[in-house]
């Protein structure tokens, strides 16, 4: 590796030891070997250098839930929410790097940028394995919606995590949840229609028991 990449790789070592506060220039440099006048030469400041360094990390967590919802043996919320909620545990000091880089995007030139850009290939990559296919593969704007959806989720469980790992629900619960949510969607539709939702929940074609599909929450 030249020495931009090796910045990078010592930025990225200290995001996950030390955070994105902490983290000094000279932190850097000794995580990377290289001399503290490249990290100007390469990236113009240290905050530059981090805020890239926090996209590649980003990119790096965004990859690695994206196989984990990919080899899930079962296709339902139960399972998938469940993996990430243990994907939580082993990349905490990541997550939290992220959440102190968020506070700095209006603060560091480029930054909110790069996270929009971010964020935008992230919900793509969370619609592609939900069950697309019962809602319109063809369809961007629900594909990107479901997507939106499942980040927010995303995003918004991280949190709990972080702030409160005790009490933040686990994925049987968010799974439980969310169809309590279904279920109230569907029958406020069929009460504005006039008629009303089939006794036990769901309507006819939607979530069969012991598994809501992820797809089904586009509704």
């Amino acid at each position: 590796m030249g020495n931009r990449e090796d910045l990078l790789v010592g930025a990225k070592k200290c995001l996950y030891e030390r955070g994105y506060a902490r983290t000094t220039a000279r932190d850097i440099v000794a995580a990377s070997g290289a001399n503290l006048a490249s990290i100007g030469y390469h990236f113009g400041s240290k905050e530059a250098l981090l805020s890239e360094a926090v996209i590649e990390s980003f990119e790096d967590w965004g990859t690695e839930l994206r196989r984990i919802l990919d080899e899930a043996t079962d296709p339902s919320i139960d399972t998938a929410w469940r993996s990430v909620t243990e994907f939580f545990h082993s990349q905490r000091p990541l997550l939290l790097a992220s959440i102190e880089a968020f506070a700095q995007a209006d603060r560091v030139p480029g930054l909110r940028e790069q996270l929009a850009r971010a964020y935008e290939r992230a919900r793509l990559a969370l619609a592609a394995p939900l069950g697309l296919d019962e809602i319109g593969e063809g369809d961007e704007k629900t594909v990107r919606l479901v997507g939106s959806f499942h980040l927010a989720l995303v995003s918004g469980l991280g949190l709990q995590w972080l702030l409160d790992p005790e009490g933040a629900p686990n994925g049987d619960e968010i799974a439980q949840a969310m169809r309590v949510f279904v279920d109230a969607v569907n029958r406020a539709g069929a009460a504005a229609e006039g008629g009303a939702a089939p006794e036990g929940g769901a309507p006819e074609g939607g979530a069969p028991e012991g598994g809501v599909p992820l797809a089904a929450t586009a509704d």
